[in-house]
């Protein structure tokens, strides 16, 4: 298994992760804070997409899907305290998002020689992802990040244990 492997295995799990955590959930509940200061699942999702959306465009400038008008500013870091039910999407729109900018990561990682995995870029990549290969490695890990979070609702709407 080489690291394009590796990288693509870690995008799937965590896609197949968020999926199986959001799958029974309605609109409403993707607006629920379980506790004060924790972000509800909707501007997470948005937030996810957002960042890998960025992510991608410094590897692969074009390559990935548009977002809707105002997407970004709405599941900005300034934008997680806001509870407004208009500034934020469906369930259904946002799997939609996600499985297309999931595809368009996908495609970046198989666009890519594996030797550009190595390729650094002070200028475009953050410090802590300092290559395209741990940039791509950050969008799988990116969304477990949040994971937990999605759970805490899921135990307050009584849902079931999918993982």
């Amino acid at each position: 298994m080489g690291p394009k492997d590796v990288i693509r295995q870690s995008l799937d799990l965590s896609t197949m992760v968020i999926s199986a955590y959001i799958g029974d959930l309605d609109d409403a509940d993707l607006l629920i804070r379980p506790i004060p200061g924790m972000n509800h699942i909707a501007w997470q999702l948005g937030h996810l997409i957002s960042v890998e959306r960025k992510f991608m465009e410094s590897i692969k400038p074009g390559a990935s899907p548009p977002l809707p008008e105002g997407f970004d500013e709405n599941h900005g870091r300034e934008q997680s305290t806001v509870d407004d039910p208009s500034k934020y999407y469906s369930r259904a729109k946002y799997q939609e998002l996600w499985n297309a900018q999931h595809a368009a990561t996908l495609a970046v990682l198989e666009s890519l020689p594996e030797a550009e995995l190595d390729k650094a870029d002070p200028d475009k990549f953050p410090e802590y992802a300092p290559t395209a290969g741990a940039v791509l490695n950050m969008c799988s890990m990116h969304p477990m990040m949040h994971c937990g979070q999605f759970v805490a609702v899921r135990r307050l709407r009584g849902k079931p244990i999918v993982i």
